[in-house]
């Protein structure tokens, strides 16, 4: 069991003023604050949002091995700077729609296999991959000759921020298709891309489910309680900066004066749809700790009237983006964006006698 952290999670209610939220109102003047704060020096900002972006189509063809769906490859071309573009592969059911949407960063690494495809495509869900890694590199040094770094050379955004403005970009692109449902776009990623995919989600309203998997510090992960061998924040400084922005070195081992913790960025995802999955026995990823954060920020949800929009869900295991995750994800996607009833239990505990770790609560009347 984790030993008590001595400093609890920020409370998000309060803001850097020391007023205190009371009502729906406030909450949204108290998410931009956050957002400012936790955008600007966790991630060094976002790259900016492009007058647009062409989904150029390369090819189509009907994929017999996906039950006839259709595949096409597009080229998305920044409209303000054509010679920055990147691939968008998307599969799309047979027949039907508008269809919900599976959109995952990860094709750089892990394509989704075969059997996850059929699912996604049998509950009638279209399919979206990208390489976030053709946004910018992943390439563990801070070079930034290459990708989106180029197209705007004078800001400070880390390969976080960019690999999240990548997913904003392919929605962008989805939204142009009329198979496309708007209002069912869930975003989904797995350990940095896990990250990427929280980020993505908390800065983008149009994504209306975003499922971080084993994503760990700077992730749904906690800087300030962390379990057994668990990823800290200067981990993630001394070894990968250049997934953050610089203002984040200035809390190297000084985490209790950093201004929020990982539920503050779930907070802003709220009252959209947020489930996070992990594996009980990926101790760098902070289950624990990430147990922690979807507490405080469940009181958020819970302020918002929509506590049952937020999930946590464990299975046993190491680090990975399992099957047995991705089905879970599936069902509370069709759960949350297609009312389907489920009777699968969505807020475990894996932890019982692990108190929570702060004192504040959600305001009430």
């Amino acid at each position: 069991m984790p030993e008590p952290q001595t400093t609890e999670l920020p409370n998000p209610f309060q803001f850097t003023d020391g007023r205190t939220v009371r009502t729906p109102d406030d909450w949204s003047e108290r998410r931009r604050e956050l957002a400012d704060l936790i955008i600007n020096i966790q991630y060094g900002g976002l790259p900016p949002t492009p007058s647009g972006i062409t989904a150029q189509p390369l090819f189509t063809h009907r994929a017999s091995r996906f039950a006839d769906a259709s595949y096409t490859q597009y080229r998305l071309i920044h409209d303000d700077h054509p010679a920055f573009h990147f691939r968008l592969d998307v599969l799309v059911p047979p027949s039907g729609g508008p269809f919900p949407v599976v959109l995952t960063g990860d094709a750089c690494f892990q394509t989704v296999s075969d059997e996850i495809t059929l699912d996604i495509l049998q509950r009638n869900f279209i399919l979206a991959q990208f390489s976030r890694v053709a946004i910018v590199p992943d390439l563990y040094n801070d070079d930034r000759t290459t990708g989106l770094y180029l197209v705007y050379p004078d800001h400070t955004f880390g390969a976080l921020a960019a690999w999240a403005w990548g997913y904003h970009r392919c929605i962008d692109a989805l939204l142009t298709l009329d198979t496309v449902d708007p209002n069912r776009i869930a975003a989904v990623g797995h350990s940095r891309g896990g990250k990427t995919a929280l980020l993505a989600g908390a800065t983008d309203r149009r994504i209306a489910l975003t499922a971080p998997n084993a994503s760990g510090a700077g992730g749904a992960g906690c800087y300030r309680y962390l379990g057994p061998n668990s990823e800290t924040l200067a981990d993630n400084i001394n070894a990968l900066a250049y997934w953050y922005g610089p203002k984040l070195r200035d809390y190297l081992n000084k985490v209790d004066d950093l201004p929020f913790d990982q539920h503050s960025l779930k907070a802003l995802v709220a009252p959209r749809a947020l489930l996070t999955t992990e594996a009980l026995d990926d101790l760098w990823a902070n289950p624990a700790g990430t147990f922690q954060t979807h507490r405080a920020a469940r009181e958020v949800y819970r302020f918002l009237g929509a506590d049952r929009r937020i999930g946590i869900a464990y299975r046993p295991g190491d680090h990975a983006h399992t099957r047995a995750d991705w089905r879970t994800f599936l069902d509370f996607m069709n759960h949350q964006l297609c009312d389907q009833p489920t009777e699968l239990d969505f807020n475990p505990n894996p932890y019982p006698d692990l108190p929570p770790a702060f004192t504040w609560q959600a305001p009430r009347d």
